[in-house]
């Protein structure tokens, strides 16, 4: 009776093992490369920080550099891995410059009045690495650029209660929209 428990007890151990084995075995990665999945896959891995100082303005609305930095930061902050921090020496700085704010007319009334307007935007903007290397991978520009330039235009009617403060901040989020996109690696 004692040969028969030992024999089950070793069966069962030996059948145990066997799988476990098998499990690790089947759980190995296949080649070489290392796979990452999800959303981390489309951004670079050598990049982890950040560095996002205030936009620079070179118009005059005083708050577009404050406005575009927030909204940079929390689109990098939402849609990538990357970890925005107020440390110079992160592994990469995002800079960007405010060039152009404006208005233009797209329809007017009987009376010259603007009835259709667009709140126009240009920012130029550069990613470089701590060592200096550009990071923008999905424009296509001369190698001697350093910086990208991004346009942005949001329709707005004064008549409809629209305003040019809310067509600004529209352009702003798709501005911070199209930045962040670029730093998407390429396919």
């Amino acid at each position: 009776m004692r040969d028969a428990f030992a024999r089950t007890v070793k069966s069962f151990w030996t059948w145990r093992l066997m799988w476990l084995l098998v499990a690790a075995v089947s759980l190995l990665p296949v080649g070489c490369a290392t796979y990452r999945f999800g959303s981390a896959s489309m951004f670079r891995t050598g990049i982890r920080t950040i560095h996002v100082p205030i936009v620079r303005n070179e118009t005059f609305r005083h708050d577009l550099g404050i406005r575009l930095s927030e909204a940079i930061v929390n689109e990098i902050e939402n849609r990538t891995p990357y970890k925005v921090t107020g440390d110079p020496n992160a592994d990469s700085t995002l800079t960007c410059r405010v060039v152009m704010q404006t208005k233009q007319v797209l329809a007017e009334a009987d009376t010259d009045d603007p009835r259709a307007l667009n709140a126009v935007m240009t920012i130029r903007s550069s990613w470089t690495s701590r060592e200096g290397e550009l990071l923008f991978q999905n424009s296509i520009v001369p190698g001697d650029q350093i910086s990208f330039t991004f346009g942005q235009e949001s329709r707005f009617v004064p008549e409809a209660g629209q305003s040019v403060g809310l067509a600004t901040q529209a352009a702003i989020d798709q501005l911070a929209s199209s930045i962040v996109s670029q730093m998407e690696l390429r396919w």
